[in-house]
């Protein structure tokens, strides 16, 4: 069976978004050493997402480039889940599978799918629901030398909540985008 997997790149100052879910910003990392993404992008099934993610994209379709218009700049082919209270909206767009479900049944939908490939998700919100209920096997992390100062937090929980995270792999072919591995340090 594959792992769930947290993955993103954020601003230095932990965005994973600028306002209105700007990718434009994206620009500014480090190129990925070569095969990098393709390989990522190759242990992958699904991708898990959220309605306001997919909104934004599609909405500033015709401003993204190359690299954020498609999951993995386009190396990526497999499932994309759509988390959304309103799945019917997006009853016509067959690239996407809209579910309107907690992330336990999402995640376990995925693993029926997924068999020994990875699922993936890309939303800071869902990302946060799957950690509370303990369903985060690895979160991936790059960062791009850029600050936003607003957007989409890395993590954002009112009042606060700590998680702990243990160092997994360093990926020394992309060490200038601090390329890490985490596993969450389970108590």
């Amino acid at each position: 069976m594959g792992k769930v997997a947290w993955g993103f790149t954020a601003s230095i100052d932990g965005f994973i978004a600028g306002p209105e879910h700007d990718m434009s910003w994206l620009s500014a990392s480090e190129p990925n050493a070569e095969g990098t993404t393709e390989d990522m992008a190759s242990k992958v099934a699904i991708i898990i997402s959220g309605r306001r993610g997919y909104d934004a994209a599609k909405a500033q379709a015709d401003e993204r480039d190359e690299l954020t218009s498609e999951p993995y700049g386009g190396a990526w082919s497999g499932t994309e889940f759509i988390l959304t209270h309103r799945p019917e909206e997006l009853a016509g767009d067959t690239s996407v599978t809209a579910l309107n479900c907690t992330i336990t049944e999402a995640i376990e939908q995925a693993r029926a799918i997924a068999g020994d490939r990875d699922i993936q998700i890309i939303s800071a919100d869902i990302a946060r629901q799957a950690l509370e209920v303990d369903l985060i096997d690895e979160l991936q992390v790059y960062v791009a030398p850029v600050f936003l100062g607003d957007g989409t937090r890395i993590f954002d929980v009112p009042g606060g909540r700590r998680v702990d995270w243990e160092l997994e792999t360093i990926d020394e072919a992309n060490a200038r985008s601090f390329g890490r591995t985490y596993r969450p340090k389970r108590r």
